[in-house]
C-alpha cells in the first residue's frame, strides 16, 4: 500500500463525500473489509481523483453517468452529493440526468430524478 496516495485520497474523498460519510465508512471498517476502504481510498480516491487532468465537477459528472448506468442508485445519491459539493448547480444536474435518460433509458432516469429531487431539497434545506 502507498500509504501517502491513501492518505491524498482520503482527504479527497472527505472533500468530496463529507467528513461524516468517511468517518462513518472508516469507522465500520473491520478486519473483513478495512483492506476493501483502502483500495478505495488508494486507488479511487488517490489515483483517479487526485489526478488533475479532469476537475473535480467533471469526475463528478462521469461518475453520475456510469454509478447510473450500473444502476446503483445508492452509491448515485453519494455522488450525487458530491457533485453538489463539487459545485454543480441544479442546472446542470438536470441536464445530466436527461443525457442519462437518453442513454441509459427512461427507467434509470426515472431513478435518478427520484434520487435527485431528495437530496438536492435537503441540500436547499441546509443551506
Amino acid at each position: 500500500m502507498d500509504r501517502k496516495r491513501m492518505e491524498d485520497g482520503l482527504a479527497v474523498r472527505r472533500a468530496v463525500l463529507g467528513d461524516e460519510y468517511v468517518d462513518r465508512a472508516m469507522k465500520n471498517a473491520d478486519a473483513f473489509n478495512k483492506p476493501f476502504q483502502e483500495i478505495v481510498s488508494e486507488y479511487c480516491w488517490g489515483l483517479c481523483w487526485t489526478d488533475t487532468t479532469l476537475s473535480r465537477r467533471e469526475r463528478s459528472i462521469l461518475n453520475l453517468g456510469m454509478i447510473a448506468a450500473l444502476g446503483k442508485m445508492h452509491e448515485f445519491e453519494l455522488h450525487l452529493r458530491g457533485a453538489l459539493r463539487n459545485g454543480l448547480t441544479e442546472e446542470e444536474i438536470r441536464a445530466v440526468l436527461i443525457q442519462i435518460a437518453v442513454y441509459c433509458g427512461i427507467p434509470v432516469g426515472v431513478d435518478c430524478f427520484r434520487v435527485a429531487k431528495q437530496v438536492m431539497a435537503e441540500a436547499r434545506q441546509k443551506a
